[in-house]
């Protein structure tokens, strides 16, 4: 997983409450167990109306997804962030998110940031005039080329994962010289390479 410290880049806003994670990507496209490959089906339904927010030509290639409260909540499909992450998003900002979602999305190595709704309306006014932003992992702030500068709050655990590139098998593996020399010291209780037959 990549490293996610800063983010500099376009912004797609998609300003609508309680997106689930049905919506995000359909259970028709779950089918497979690659993490890749699921950005061209990401809010396939949706997708389909020429007017969908996302298909107007100044969000193309954004990285950062403004959206509103209780962002991927729903079902516990990982596949919503994995095509999140694939279509382009490494930042979604949003008031609030399903906690599954959540998880997900850090483990994903895609940050979701809550921002108050108030502090929202300032990021989606500044983005109307100048389609830019840079959300900052290591200093906790979204800046804009205007001059906006807004702190955020993000649980310390899922920051250093993201800021370091960390899953939960990466994470483990920074233990690999003291779990090898636990098992050097510590005989198994009982053979695990072979079963005997009865």
């Amino acid at each position: 997983m990549k490293g996610l410290k800063r983010v500099t880049g376009r912004v797609a806003v998609l300003d609508r409450a309680d997106i689930d994670t049905d919506q995000i990507i359909p259970k028709q496209f779950l089918k497979r167990i690659e993490r890749s490959g699921y950005g061209e089906f990401l809010f396939y339904d949706w997708m389909k109306d020429p007017g969908f927010e996302l298909r107007r030509p100044e969000y193309a290639g954004a990285s950062i997804l403004v959206a509103g409260r209780n962002f991927g909540c729903g079902s516990s499909r990982e596949h919503a962030a994995w095509a999140l992450e694939d279509y382009g998003f490494r930042i979604v900002l949003a008031p609030s998110y399903g906690d599954i979602f959540w998880s997900n999305a850090t483990k994903t190595g895609m940050a979701p940031i809550a921002v108050p709704d108030d502090e929202l309306a300032r990021i989606k006014q500044a983005v109307a005039s100048e389609n830019e932003l840079t959300v900052d992992l290591e200093a906790l702030e979204i800046t804009h080329p205007s001059g906006l500068g807004i702190p955020f709050e993000l649980d310390p655990f899922a920051r250093h994962m993201l800021v370091n590139g960390l899953d939960d098998i990466g994470l483990t593996l920074q233990r690999e010289d003291r779990i090898a020399a636990y098992e050097a010291t510590h005989s198994p209780r009982f053979d695990t390479t072979a079963l005997a037959r009865p």
